[in-house]
């Protein structure tokens, strides 16, 4: 006998504005029950203190989560100076209080040198791995382990205020790049040590900051469809990004239906036009389908990598 879906087969994206105060897996396990998803993933990790854009990927979407993971991203960050703490925020324990001697130009001209291309050793409270756990289970411990520096990228870096002991910046900056690292480097730097006390994520690549929704507004409209009577999906899925959203700023390629249906079964194809390399975003005739993400390989033939399964909708409530 078959086994039963756990949920329903639902594609798309959801803009998630991450309360504080919960960690990410927990939010996407909220929002996989509201839409009642059959699979569900986040697209980079926002500590519990932190909040903000976290685009959840639902059903087919999530094979494409990785180039959100590798997109550049926003930040709105506010600094506590004179105080360090062992996770670099304010969830952690003050570990070193030092006196403040910074002006406005100390801290410009410090803030200067994180702009750019540099080398940042991630916190012992991220969730990178070391031999299959993740970095805070180890700090948690009281064990230091060794971590290898990783090239980021600070696009620009403002300072909004400068009050008392409150540095409010804003950060563009490139994947894997740790604010808390930031600011706590920032708080040596300045001699003094900060931690970070608010963070807020404001973009993820191009996603629009104003289509964010937040976990009550989806627990109201999932009361209204009950309360009305309706399939709850009527209210919630108009919400949901395109599943290629992920993917909008790849080069698209175009295909017929007799290549579609190579690629579908996972056979390279030759098509006129396509770039010479890289990866790129499949859609298949007049209406443009989105199927998939290919590679081109040494050939110049598009390579299937990543192909969405097209599945009848079920009716699960």
């Amino acid at each position: 006998m078959a086994r039963r879906r756990k949920g329903r087969p639902i594609d798309g994206v959801i803009l998630l504005d991450k309360p504080t105060g919960i960690s990410s897996n927990d939010a996407l396990q909220k929002v996989k029950r509201i839409y009642f998803a059959e699979k569900a993933g986040h697209t980079g990790a926002l500590d519990p203190l932190a909040t903000g854009m976290l685009p959840i990927c639902l059903g087919e979407a999530t094979k494409f989560s990785q180039f959100l993971l590798d997109s550049d991203k926003r930040y709105r960050v506010i600094a506590k100076l004179g105080e360090r703490t062992n996770t670099s925020d304010s969830d952690g324990e003050v570990v070193e209080t030092r006196p403040i001697d910074v002006d406005l130009a100390k801290l410009e001209a410090s803030i200067e040198t994180f702009r750019g291309e540099s080398d940042q050793v991630p916190s012992m409270f991220s969730a990178l791995k070391y031999q299959g756990k993740p970095l805070y289970e180890y700090a948690r411990a009281g064990i230091e382990v060794p971590r290898e520096s990783r090239k980021i990228t600070v696009y620009e870096i403002v300072l909004h205020r400068f009050e008392g002991d409150e540095v409010e910046m804003e950060v563009h900056c490139s994947k894997g790049t740790y604010i808390r690292t930031i600011v706590d480097d920032l708080g040596e730097l300045l001699g003094c040590g900060a931690h970070v006390t608010m963070l807020r994520r404001t973009a993820v690549a191009k996603y629009p900051y104003e289509k964010m929704v937040t976990l009550e507004q989806l627990n109201e409209l999932l009361e209204q469809a009950h309360r009305d009577e309706i399939a709850p999906r009527e209210l919630l899925d108009p919400l949901l990004m395109p599943m290629d959203s992920a993917v909008e700023d790849l080069p698209e390629v175009n295909l017929n239906a007799e290549l579609t249906d190579l690629v579908q079964h996972g056979m390279p194809v030759q098509v006129t036009g396509a770039p010479v390399d890289g990866t790129v975003r499949m859609t298949s005739g007049e209406e443009k389908l989105f199927i998939g993400v290919a590679q081109i390989d040494d050939n110049g033939r598009v390579a299937p990598k990543r192909l969405v399964v097209f599945r009848e909708p079920v009716d699960v409530e």
